[in-house]
């Protein structure tokens, strides 16, 4: 009976390990790209070089994970992504300058590992999980992302200060292996027998291209990825704008800065952690309309602000955190709960393909938007682009209904 619960914990505590250390490399990197270049291009590069190859990838990378054992593709991905860091290891051994274009080619290799390992994982879950479960398995698994949220700026912090760049690489080769430890040790039932209506397998690109169908055949889940890929639109750049919302226009100093990301980690924290203990209503549609509710007000709220208005900002920010994973925790089970499992793979990875291809363009219009208009109209224009799609969520009958079972 509680066999599901000891394989996903088993997987979560490897994950948790791993994702603490990934973050701590990641503020490791930046900073050290920052002192050595002071280049705005080369951290720009090291940004696209982190999700580029999961955006274009995603849709053939999921034809893969439905047709072969996705623990083992996340093992083999783990390993990947240790491979590639101990190159940097080996770089910097002597205490030598690490370049900065083997930092980007690292970079560019783990997010090929990255690209298998998450459809992977979030394809996983439903075969450990009961489907009544997933609402709050995906609440705890966020509590573990918020956690690392919290604590690896400043464990980063401390860590750079005493160790070099290609140490704190090991450190993450370490997480990665620790990852693949609790793999090889966790139960993963196998995929269930294909349907008498599934599609033959056929060409890798004819399977690719059925994984979009499948998608697009479900009107509902189909619009509520476009829906989705609005929200990214409007909040990745938000997140990113964070500390410049808290220097520029608020005139704080760095201090100010942690501060607001903090509290929204907290936010995002107890919001997961109250997500894992109610486990979420019946209607997940609902649920995410008011997720959305609660950020645009708080985008909006906090656009409108006087520059004296810091403290209010940050207790936009924690509601800001809390609303997140009332989103995320039911869109994805959304989805898992909406497809046969041999397709999640594909669907999965496309899913996530269309709100990392928006990421970039986002970046790009509210660079030149906070430039121009100032950073917390930013906050503003955000705030309107959530409230427009909740209301596409309200307005949409097929988006509204995708949630009604049959």
């Amino acid at each position: 009976m509680y066999q599901w619960k000891k394989n996903f914990f088993i997987i979560w505590s490897g994950q948790a390990v791993s994702q603490l250390s990934s973050s701590i490399l990641q503020f490791a990197i930046v900073w050290y790209l920052t002192e050595k270049t002071g280049s705005a291009l080369v951290l720009s590069a090291a940004m696209l070089a982190g999700f580029l190859p999961q955006a274009v990838l995603g849709p053939f990378i999921g034809v893969y994970i439905d047709r072969y054992s996705r623990k083992k593709i996340m093992i083999v991905s783990d390993l990947l992504i240790a491979l590639a860091s101990l190159l940097l290891v080996a770089a910097g051994l002597g205490g030598r300058a690490l370049p900065v274009w083997l930092i980007l080619s690292v970079l560019l290799a783990r997010s090929v590992g990255s690209a298998f390992h998450t459809p992977s994982l979030q394809a996983v879950t439903p075969q450990i999980v009961p489907a009544d479960q997933l609402t709050r398995c995906a609440g705890y698994s966020q509590s573990l992302q918020s956690v690392s949220q919290i604590l690896s700026p400043a464990l980063a912090a401390v860590i750079y200060s005493v160790w070099s760049l290609s140490s704190i690489v090991f450190l993450d080769v370490i997480g990665a292996l620790a990852a693949v430890c609790t793999l090889c040790i966790c139960h993963i039932p196998p995929l269930p027998a294909r349907s008498e209506t599934a599609e033959p397998k056929g060409s890798f690109l004819r399977e690719a291209a059925a994984g979009f169908r499948i998608l697009r055949s479900n009107r509902g889940l189909f619009g509520l990825v476009l829906v989705s890929s609005l929200y990214t639109f409007a909040l990745m750049p938000t997140s990113a704008l964070f500390p410049l919302m808290s220097m520029s226009y608020f005139g704080g100093t760095n201090v100010h800065a942690s501060i607001a990301e903090i509290v929204f980690s907290i936010g995002l924290l107890l919001g997961s952690l109250v997500l894992g203990g109610w486990g979420g209503s019946k209607n997940k549609i609902r649920t995410i309309l008011f997720s959305f509710l609660l950020m645009s007000a708080s985008l909006i709220f906090s656009g409108l602000l006087p520059p004296d208005g810091f403290w209010a900002f940050s207790v936009c920010s924690f509601f800001m955190g809390v609303s997140g994973p009332f989103y995320w925790g039911m869109y994805t089970p959304l989805l898992q709960q909406g497809f046969e499992q041999q397709y999640l793979g594909r669907v999965l990875s496309i899913s996530s393909s269309v709100q990392l291809v928006v990421a970039p363009v986002a970046l790009s219009v509210s660079g030149i938007f906070a430039e121009l208009c100032g950073v917390q109209n930013w906050f503003i224009v955000a705030g309107v682009l959530t409230l427009a799609a909740a209301s596409l969520i309200v307005g949409v009958p097929s988006i509204r209904s995708c949630d009604q079972k049959p």
